[in-house]
């Protein structure tokens, strides 16, 4: 088992704003951030107050749309997505904790689409790690880690650490 610390996630935060900065200079006032709910949404808030959005933090809970109900069951925790402004032709900023398969990406855009057609997607993820099942990769990322096909990742709430251990079923591993 394997802790990193609050202060270097807050580090990576703190380098993923400034990589938004640069990667969408003056479009990044006006743009809509929106974090997968659980970890994403914890990232997302972070970085947000890290850049001073004026526009609302938006939440996405993609429970419905996943394609792994068979192996995973669904969640009890299912709550509706909250997206306070609209997505329609604008510029928006997609936060997650952890990429790993890009399955969960998959179902955020799939869940965002049906709010409406935003002009862009930017995708930040504090964590991205190899092991991609989807061709889907981030544009900002905190870091790069090529971990173990058997070892998880967890954002820790409500510290923001990180925790990697080993996990003996990788069927359910982000």
């Amino acid at each position: 088992m394997k802790t990193i610390d609050s202060d270097t996630v807050h580090g990576w935060i703190k380098e993923m704003a400034q990589q938004l900065r640069s990667h969408l200079g003056d479009a990044l006032a006006n743009s809509v951030m929106v974090g997968i709910h659980t970890g994403g949404v914890k990232v997302a808030k972070e970085l947000h107050q890290e850049l001073q959005l004026d526009n609302p933090l938006g939440e996405l809970n993609i429970s419905f749309y996943r394609d792994d109900f068979s192996r995973i069951g669904l969640h009890p925790t299912v709550g509706a997505s909250q997206l306070p402004n609209a997505v329609e032709d604008q510029v928006v900023i997609l936060v997650d904790d952890v990429i790993y398969s890009g399955r969960t990406i998959r179902a955020a855009m799939n869940e965002l689409f049906d709010f409406g057609r935003p002009r862009k997607i930017i995708l930040a993820a504090l964590i991205e790690r190899k092991g991609h099942e989807l061709p889907i990769r981030a544009d900002v990322i905190g870091r790069n880690m090529d971990l173990q096909a058997c070892e998880y990742i967890k954002l820790q709430q409500p510290d923001m650490s990180l925790l990697v251990t080993a996990k003996p079923d990788t069927e359910g591993a982000r």
